[in-house]
């Protein structure tokens, strides 16, 4: 648990930071980046092991959820992470390599397209980002998550913190190699059906996505509990 001082450093860069982070709006938050501001404040207090988690894919259409979780330490030298849709795909690739390299640990948790229509996106986000803590090589004490959701199953404090891509260092690397590693999958996914298009929206419901499945109907990769399948708007 926080001490007095350190909770109120923690709050005073949310203070800062205002009202840019939580409204979204890129416009107001460009300026912002991550950085070690709230692992120094647990560091502080004895947490050894934070471990940053975030997900792709949880908004697609076809595709599975792909949840990450990173620990860094105090010197791991990386510079430049960020919310990964901020970052070009050869920006990605790189920091991908970085983050592998540098470091403490790197979780990676994958929950199916028949995962999310079974469980529901965000039960399957927490069985992804469960996974992803499972395949991590320290005791995590304690968990940064993006966004303001308690991630459940866990035993773990958590420190939910929304746009925390944006400001923890821990989540933007965490963000990262979730885009990445689901990319990739979804590149695979296009070479086994190729007529999606997989490759070029990766799996999300783009006006192209719509209309090759009105066309072709859906196939193995797709969440059939998703609208607009489930409510059929697009046959």
């Amino acid at each position: 648990m926080l001490d007095a001082n350190a909770f109120r450093g923690m709050r005073s860069r949310n203070s800062a930071l205002g009202h840019r982070v939580s409204r979204g709006n890129s416009r107001l938050d460009v300026g912002i980046r991550p950085d070690l501001s709230y692992e120094r404040g647990l560091w502080a207090e004895g947490v050894r092991f934070i471990a940053g988690i975030d997900e792709a894919g949880r908004g697609s259409l076809a595709g599975p959820v792909v949840a990450a979780a990173v620990v860094l330490g105090p010197n791991d030298g990386l510079h430049g992470v960020d919310d990964s849709k901020r970052l070009s795909p050869s920006k990605r690739e790189h920091l991908y390599r970085e983050i592998m390299n540098r470091a403490v640990s790197v979780g990676v948790g994958i929950a199916s397209a028949g995962e999310v229509d079974h469980l529901n996106v965000w039960g399957a986000t927490c069985l992804a980002a469960r996974r992803a803590l499972g395949r991590l090589s320290v005791p995590v004490q304690h968990i940064l998550m993006d966004g303001i959701l308690r991630l459940k199953g866990v035993p773990f404090n958590q420190t939910m913190l929304p746009r925390g891509d944006r400001i923890s260092n821990s989540i933007a690397a965490a963000s990262i190699v979730a885009k990445v590693r689901r990319d990739r999958m979804m590149m695979a996914a296009d070479r086994i059906a190729p007529l999606y298009h997989f490759r070029d929206h990766k799996g999300y419901c783009t006006a192209e996505h719509k209309r090759l499945v009105k066309l072709l109907g859906p196939c193995a990769f797709h969440r059939l509990t998703f609208a607009p399948l489930a409510q059929a708007e697009i046959w």
